[in-house]
Formats: C-alpha cells, sequence, structure tokens
C-alpha cells in the first residue's frame, strides 16, 4: 500500500506569493509589523490565514538572535497571583497582546531571594527577550539585578528609585488620589482616614501623597494607616483606626481589596457603610461591582496598561530610549461612597 507523502508545510515564501508582497514585508509583519502598510498588512494576514503558515520560532530565533518571548515577572508571593485579581487583569491583556504579535508570554513570579536569584539568571540567559514587572518593591534588589544584566525592561507603575533607569507605564496616582478624596470631601465628609498600600511601592507612596495634597490642612496622620493591599491587611488597619476612637466619616483605601476589608471592619464593629462611614477604593478590578455594597472607587485602563506595556517592551528591546507612559484613571460612584 503507498502511503501519501506528507502535506509541505507553507513557507514565507508561499505567504509572499499568495499575498502579492516581498519577502521582506511578510518578515516584517511576522515580526511586529514595523513598517509595513495597512494593506499590505491585511494582505499578509490573509495569506497566513488561508496557507495555514505557521512560525518556526526556533529558526527565527537562530536568525535573529531573539526568543520570540516576553516575561511577565510578578514580583509578590505566589498565593497573591491569584487572590489580587489586578495581577490577573494585566497577566491577561499581556498575553493577549502578545498573542497578536505571534509571541509567547513566560509567567515568572519572585517573592523570594531564592526565586530573585533564579529569574533572574533565566532572563539573562536570553531565554526571553525582555521583562514586563509588575509589582515593584523599592527595597527588592530584582530590578538593580536586571538593570546591571542589560536586560530590556518596563515596569508597571513609577518604581521608587529608578525611574529614569528604565521605560515605565503608569496611571496618574497624586491626580487619581486627589480625584477621590475630593469625591470625599464634597459629599460632606471631613474627617477622612486612609488605609495606603505599603510605602515602598509606587501605589502606597503617591496615592498617600494625592490624598495629603488634597486634604491639605484637613490631613491627620493619626487617620492613615497602612496595609498591604490585601483584605486581610484591610481589616487589620481599619481595626487600628477604629481603636483610636471615634469613627471617621469616610475612608479612602489604596485598594479595592483593602476597601472591602474596611468593610468588613466595619460591620464587625455595628457600623454601616455608607450611612456611618463611607467606603471608596481603588483598581475597579471586577470586585468593587460585585462587593455588597459595591465599592466607589477609581477605575485603572488595565487593558491599555497591558498593550502599552508590550508595545514599549518590544520599541526597547528594537533600542528605542526610555519613555514614561502616564495613563489616567476613572472615578467611579457606587453605593458604598
Amino acid at each position: 500500500m503507498e502511503h501519501p507523502k506528507p502535506k509541505r508545510k507553507p513557507t514565507i515564501r508561499d505567504i509572499a506569493a499568495a499575498a502579492g508582497v516581498s519577502h521582506g514585508t511578510v518578515s516584517r509583519v511576522l515580526n511586529g509589523g514595523h513598517w509595513v502598510s495597512p494593506e499590505a498588512h491585511a494582505a499578509v494576514d490573509a495569506a497566513i490565514r488561508s496557507t495555514g503558515y505557521t512560525a518556526n520560532h526556533a529558526a527565527r530565533s537562530l536568525a535573529t538572535g531573539k526568543a520570540g518571548s516576553l516575561a511577565f515577572l510578578l514580583t509578590e508571593p505566589q498565593h497573591l497571583l491569584f487572590s489580587d485579581p489586578t495581577f490577573a487583569l494585566l497577566l491577561r491583556g499581556a498575553a493577549e497582546a502578545l498573542a497578536q504579535r505571534s509571541m509567547t508570554l513566560v509567567l515568572l513570579v519572585a517573592g523570594s531571594p531564592a526565586e530573585r536569584a533564579s529569574v533572574t539568571q533565566y532572563v539573562s540567559a536570553g531565554h526571553v527577550d525582555g521583562v514586563l514587572l509588575i509589582s515593584t518593591h523599592e527595597s527588592d534588589p530584582l530590578l538593580d539585578s536586571l538593570i546591571a544584566a542589560g536586560v530590556p525592561t518596563v515596569c508597571c507603575g513609577l518604581p521608587l528609585g529608578h525611574q529614569a533607569d528604565v521605560s515605565t507605564v503608569s496611571v496618574d496616582e497624586v491626580g487619581s488620589a486627589r480625584a477621590m478624596t475630593r469625591h470625599l470631601l464634597d459629599r460632606g465628609h471631613s474627617r477622612i482616614a486612609m488605609i495606603a498600600g505599603p510605602h515602598d511601592t509606587p501605589g502606597g507612596k503617591y496615592r498617600l501623597v494625592g490624598f495629603r495634597e488634597e486634604l491639605g490642612e484637613r490631613f491627620d496622620p493619626d487617620l492613615v494607616e497602612e496595609g498591604d493591599y490585601t483584605l486581610e491587611s484591610g481589616i487589620a488597619a481599619m481595626n487600628r483606626l477604629l481603636e483610636k476612637g471615634a469613627p471617621p466619616d469616610a475612608v479612602f483605601a489604596g485598594s479595592d481589596l483593602m476597601a472591602a476589608g474596611a468593610v468588613t471592619a466595619l460591620r464587625r464593629a455595628g457600623l454601616r457603610v455608607p450611612d456611618d462611614v463611607a467606603v471608596a477604593g481603588f483598581d475597579d478590578s471586577g470586585l468593587a461591582a460585585t462587593h455588597e455594597p459595591p465599592l466607589t472607587t477609581m477605575r485603572q485602563p488595565w487593558e491599555q496598561i497591558s498593550e502599552r506595556m508590550v508595545a514599549l517592551l518590544l520599541e526597547v528591546i528594537d533600542g528605542a530610549p526610555h519613555e514614561a507612559v502616564t495613563l489616567s484613571t476613572t472615578l467611579v460612584v457606587r453605593e458604598s461612597a
């Protein structure tokens, strides 16, 4: 019995012939679409679909010196990847942005010294072309290691102490916190507390700056407690505020999870939200809309953040200078405040 010959896999030249463009145009489309007209790009995309072409990433890596993948690097304990919805939103957005470019996303977690050492060795060896660095801490030496190794890196948020050393995509932390504080003031609240994030993170530092600036002379340092963006830390911080005496009129938490924790603590103390104490959060990552009561919050543009981080990192890999991108947030008013 004669077996049929295996079907030959389509090549870049097959795509070029089907699309009516040059071999070089197809190569540029496959490597990010730089310097390709929309018409030619559409023709190549259609030819790829019709021919069933799939890229040989190993061959491309040998030819270009690139891995064809980026790392999504979370510098937090592993459990936070699943308990904090903001990380999942950023991860999904980055994966979608890379899928559109026929690239792969590699998830890495470095929440301990051993993990940091392993990750630094891995990315420095060229297994990925660059790093999307999530949740930086000023005291964390990982970013120093990446910079020293020459690994192209883009940070989510302004990395304290390294703002001029790497490209960044962040929201207007100070302006966003001022907008939320102004909303609480406009609602008639005068004794406003804040549950801030860790002081060594950009969100923890700059949201507190905006809160303090907007309150001006009304700012009371005794009405500020620190959490770590988790539900449990929000409960603990709210309990500390209640132990100081009369409850505040309103509480602005630096994350929706901490805001939810504050609501839990207030209810346990027999206080109603928002009747007795208004509560506001930050992120709008999904939790805020489904919480009871629904949380007033500052919405971060999660898809835009992920897309800009990926685009900026690919530019850095191609030799572009460092750039700082700042995006706007949106005040979302719900029942809690």
